[in-house]
């Protein structure tokens, strides 16, 4: 009879491995205080607000998915396109500073998560909701 180890299981499963987390963290640092200091040639990031919430990485740590919000939510759809084209831009300075073998490829996607969140709160106050999760 065979045994089955941890690795064979489903890795999707299990979620994003440590290294991946450590990754996405120091990319999201770096992307940050790139956006922070304003470097960029694109004058329409230059003075932007930009918060990069998160950074996902995949498992082979070629591809990047950070996800940004601008200050207040204003111009997101500019805002966005900018940094789409700036992304090679960011991957070369990633590559310099994360002491990665090979930077990941690096795509920005909206935050969705506020606008979640907004709308579990909407619905959470309606009243005929509150009724029935109010403490009797």
């Amino acid at each position: 009879m065979s045994r089955r180890r941890s690795s064979d299981k489903d890795k999707s499963d299990r979620g994003h491995s440590q290294r991946q987390l450590r990754v996405g963290e120091e990319i999201r640092h770096l992307l940050a205080e790139l956006l922070e200091r304003g470097d960029m040639r694109d004058p329409e990031l230059r003075d932007a607000r930009i918060t990069v919430t998160s950074v996902d990485v995949s498992p082979d740590l070629r591809n990047a998915t950070a996800f940004v919000m601008p200050l207040g939510g204003k111009d997101s759809a500019r805002l966005l396109a900018a940094l789409r084209r700036a992304a090679p831009w960011f991957r070369a300075r990633v590559s310099e500073k994360a002491g990665l073998r090979s930077a990941p490829e690096i795509r920005f996607q909206l935050d969705a998560t506020f606008d979640e969140a907004d709308k579990i709160g909407s619905l959470l106050r309606r009243p005929d909701v509150a009724r029935d999760i109010e403490d009797k």
